[in-house]
């Protein structure tokens, strides 16, 4: 498994990037990928929607099962990765390429809640 370390993670499988600008890039990580399987779907996702750190801001679907994806922080998702729409096996080959959604977080709000590289290998190896 591919654990990058210049992004964050959320218990959920989520990965997050800072940007330059302050904007949040979300995606699912290897780990996720690998045991949801081949994806067929990504989306739900809607730009411009206001949520809640926690809240469903997306959906993943594989041959296997479908996973909701979930707001890293209090924030607004501006962007929609549209690529997605009609090659979401581009997960599969590039889970860290292939974000799902960006965001702009909410006054105050931050990722400090969110594992490190470390903490989330650990946390995976753990079960």
């Amino acid at each position: 498994m591919n654990f990058p370390t210049d992004l964050k993670y959320a218990e959920s499988h989520e990965w997050v990037r800072t940007e330059a600008d302050g904007t949040l890039t979300v995606g699912i990580s290897d780990v996720a990928q690998d045991m949801l399987g081949d994806m067929v779907f990504c989306g739900d996702v809607k730009v411009g929607e206001l949520l809640s750190k926690g809240e469903t801001a997306g959906v993943v679907e594989s041959v296997k099962a479908a996973s909701d994806v979930y707001m890293p922080v209090d924030g607004e998702i501006t962007a929609f990765n549209a690529e997605l729409d009609t090659n979401p096996e581009k997960i599969n080959g590039d889970p860290y390429g292939a974000w799902i959604f960006k965001v702009k977080p909410a006054a105050g709000a931050t990722i400090a809640g969110l594992m490190d590289a470390a903490a989330y290998e650990a946390s995976v190896k753990a079960g």
